[in-house]
């Protein structure tokens, strides 16, 4: 058994800084609300193995899990999976960056599959990730937007 999930985001935003910001995974606790720390354990060309550190839930459980995560600038994709699966069958992860009008489509699609002895199933996880996705995306839309924005702001600044 396998589960998915797909969800997307438009961010008015130049494609390079939506790119180079929702890549740049030393920053993901700044991107992100829900990560406190990034630690990388392995860098090589356009291949990064990290370790990710969440903030703690509600029952102060600290979770944490090292990826691995692959760009392709030329395509403006993203492979990524988990190498330290948790409860997690598997768990991989696709981004994908679009151009379109008002912006730069994000798409995340997420292909898993719980373990038997996880304390969740794949459809609460799916539940789960699709909630969480669409907060993390609104918020890093935000983030992002503001900082083209600022830039905006100060190419104007100079020019004046």
């Amino acid at each position: 058994m396998s589960a998915s999930t797909s969800n997307s985001v438009v961010i008015a935003a130049p494609l390079d800084l939506v790119w180079d910001m929702t890549n740049d995974v030393e920053n993901w606790p700044q991107l992100f609300s829900e990560y406190a720390s990034v630690e990388i354990l392995e860098r090589e060309g356009h291949r990064v193995v990290f370790r990710l550190t969440m903030h703690p839930d509600e029952q102060g459980q600290v979770w944490s899990w090292v990826s691995q995560r692959e760009t392709d600038p030329e395509t403006r994709t993203v492979k990524a999976h988990r190498v330290e699966t948790g409860p997690f069958a598997h768990m991989h992860i696709h981004w994908a960056y679009t151009e379109v009008p008002g912006g730069v489509r994000m798409d995340w699609k997420q292909d898993f599959a719980m373990k038997p002895e996880a304390p969740v199933d794949d459809a609460w996880m799916t539940g789960n990730i699709n909630r969480n996705s669409v907060a993390q995306m609104d918020l890093i839309r935000r983030r992002v937007e503001a900082r083209a924005q600022e830039r905006l702001a100060q190419s104007k600044e100079t020019r004046a």
